[in-house]
Parts: C-alpha cells; structure tokens; sequence
C-alpha cells in the first residue's frame, strides 16, 4: 500500500470547504499552493486559474467520499473511475531522496508531476492515491465526520473499521452532546414518573374517601 499515502491530498482539498458552515478557506494561489505540502515545485506552478479548477476537482472528490460514506460503494468507485480517466497518472521509480545503510538507493514507486498544469496534477495524485486506499482497505474506510456539522472527510484506518470522526475534537464534542442528550432525556422522565406518582396519590386520595 505504498501508493496509498497519497489519499491525503484527496482529504486535504476536500476538507478546504466546510458546506455547513458556508466556510470556504479555498480563496487564493496561496492556499492552494499550501495544499502540496513539500511538493514546491508542483505548487510553484500554480497560477489563478487553477483556484477555480481545483474548487471543480474539489466538488468531484467529495462526491466520491459521500457516496462511499452513504454506503453506495458502486457510485464511489464510478465517480472516482471518472477521475482516473480524467486525471491520468504518470508512476516513476524514484530512490534518490532515500539511501539505505550501505548508501544504495531504496528504490519504490512514485507519482510524477503532471505535464499539462498543477490541477492536473493534483488530481491525478489525489485520486490515484484514493484509488489504492479504497482497493486495499475498502471503500467503507471512506468516511465524512458524523459531528454535526462538521462533514470533513477522513480515511478509516482503525483495525475494527470503526472510525466516525475526523478528529479527536469532533468525537469529544459529539460524546458531550450526546452525554447532553442522554440527562434531558433522564430528567425528563424523572419528571414525568414524580408527575405520575402525584397524580397516582391523587386518585388514591379520593378513592379513599
């Protein structure tokens, strides 16, 4: 799964918008320079025409982590197939950046930079790196964050597939909101069994009489 590393340019564009929030942080060169990482020389070719483009690839990609989150696997592999096709990727067997102990290239496989402009390449890697997470893991290890309203995409790698959010903030807002829930509910129906009691006297009460 060596390839699969490169799922986290698909989560990282994704998650540059928050619909819920109306909040978008995808505005400029600079953030979507800022999306590659330690790949400079991919994002200093970035220019502002490619703002809206990745916004479009965004869309895409989402689209892909929603259908695979509502269980309809079929849709996601089909949108993410549509993106492959798209966004085709050019592998590369790279070592020059990693030396073993007797100083030999330790030689594995990487994605390299698109021709055609830094969208493209973007999107070839992001998808392709989604592609050998989802065949290897499955797709249900797509997921997007059940803490309301947080819907931030996250890759599922806990060993028992039991992953729900996007980040240890969002599981403890939502454990409290739950734990919120659970004592109106128990107060609510301590009230209403004192009400019950009450009107139980009540009736005794006259019955007695």
């Amino acid at each position: 799964m060596e390839l699969a590393h490169y799922s986290d340019y698909a989560v990282r564009l994704v998650n540059t918008e928050e619909p819920a929030r109306n909040k978008d942080t995808l505005t400029s060169v600079d953030a979507v320079r800022a999306l590659f990482g330690a790949s400079a020389q991919m994002a200093r070719r970035v220019t502002d025409a490619d703002v809206t483009r990745f916004r479009n690839v965004r869309g895409r990609l989402r689209s892909v982590f929603e259908a695979a989150d509502s269980g309809d696997h079929v849709l996601a592999v089909d949108r993410l197939n549509s993106l492959l096709m798209e966004f085709p990727v050019s592998p590369q067997i790279s070592g020059h950046d990693y030396l073993d102990d007797e100083g030999r290239p330790n030689w594995h496989m990487h994605l390299a930079d698109h021709p055609s402009n830094a969208t493209a390449g973007y999107a070839a890697i992001a998808s392709m790196g989604l592609a050998f997470h989802l065949t290897e893991l499955g797709a249900d290890r797509l997921g997007l964050c059940q803490a309301p309203p947080c819907r931030n995409a996250f890759l599922d790698t806990s060993t028992n597939r039991s992953r729900r959010y996007c980040s240890d903030r969002c599981a403890t807002r939502a454990n409290v909101a739950a734990y919120r829930a659970r004592k109106r509910l128990e107060a609510s129906g301590s009230g209403r069994s004192t009400r019950s009691a009450d009107a139980a006297q009540e009736t005794r009460a006259l019955t007695d009489r």
